[in-house]
């Protein structure tokens, strides 16, 4: 007997044919969340939120953790369902898209897909497939925003760093949309399947399970940010000598950004492999004075 609708086709159909994905539009009279007024509110709320918990706790239970339960396992798992849905979405709508407008690259200067994915011929308005999982990729950080009120209630401190990278990664998110950034395409495959594994893991070690041997987490995130810095480099050249990108204003901005939390990461690293090695020379000092 011949299915009519093989599941496969209808995962397909859902990820980049469906007409809420076909038809999707970015504009601020139709999209929940797309004005200036709600990114600057959202991301001020966050930090009000954020800095109101840590003082109230400090102010009734001191400096005791607050036992979450299952919360952070399910956390985790959330994020890593919905980061492998739009990485799937994001990857099915892209080769649909390559499929559908390559007739008309000849027109824009577009080479190759390649050259599609890195630079997004001028004029390229933020509507169709890969913007609709440019929008999910957007409402998605605002579940990612939950993390850092799970780090202060467990540990009692407030994440400056995790604050900072949170509201840094949603302006960008929304500027992707705004601008019809090139290359978001690339920056939105690498950042949710890094979500899979780093939030799999989470839920793994959550459970736990036991964790890597290695800086997992850490050296996904240098790992993912050298790409999008190496997808920088490639979508400037083209801007430069491959007749304009679209969207490179935001991606000015956005270049700042990601280069700032590199930095950050790489500080954080370094301080922490000297911290390291003092500590194993002082060990090493100690055994060598009891030897003695």
């Amino acid at each position: 007997m011949e299915i009519p609708f093989p599941p496969l086709e209808a995962v397909r159909f859902y990820l980049s044919e469906h007409p809420m994905v076909v038809n999707f539009r970015w504009s601020p009279a139709l999209t929940w969340g797309s004005t200036w007024f709600f990114i600057f509110a959202a991301i001020a709320a966050y930090l009000a939120a954020a800095i109101a918990i840590h003082i109230l706790l400090l102010l009734v239970a001191g400096r005791h953790p607050v036992p979450l339960g299952p919360l952070p396992a399910l956390h985790g798992l959330a994020v890593a369902i919905v980061s492998a849905v739009i990485f799937a979405g994001t990857l099915v709508s892209a080769v649909a898209e390559i499929r559908d407008t390559r007739w008309f690259w000849r027109r824009t200067g577009t080479a190759t897909p390649v050259h599609w994915l890195l630079c997004f011929p001028l004029g390229t308005r933020p509507s169709g497939r890969v913007f609709f999982w440019s929008y999910a990729f957007y409402l998605s950080r605002f579940l990612h925003l939950l993390r850092t009120f799970s780090a202060i209630l467990r540990r009692r401190v407030l994440p400056l760093f995790q604050i900072f990278n949170q509201s840094t990664l949603l302006l960008m998110s929304f500027l992707w949309l705004e601008f019809s950034q090139s290359s978001q395409v690339l920056a939105i495959l690498s950042s949710t399947l890094l979500y899979v594994v780093i939030y799999g893991y989470r839920f793994w070690t959550e459970l736990g399970l036991p964790p890597a041997s290695f800086q997992l987490v850490g050296n996904c995130h240098v790992a993912v940010l050298g790409c999008h810095m190496a997808c920088h480099v490639g979508l400037l050249f083209l801007h430069l000598f491959g007749g304009g990108c679209n969207g490179m204003g935001a991606w000015i901005i956005n270049s700042f950004l990601n280069g700032a939390i590199l930095m950050l990461i790489l500080k954080f690293y370094a301080e922490k492999a000297r911290s390291s090695s003092s500590e194993y020379l002082k060990s090493d000092g100690d055994w060598k004075k009891d030897d003695q």
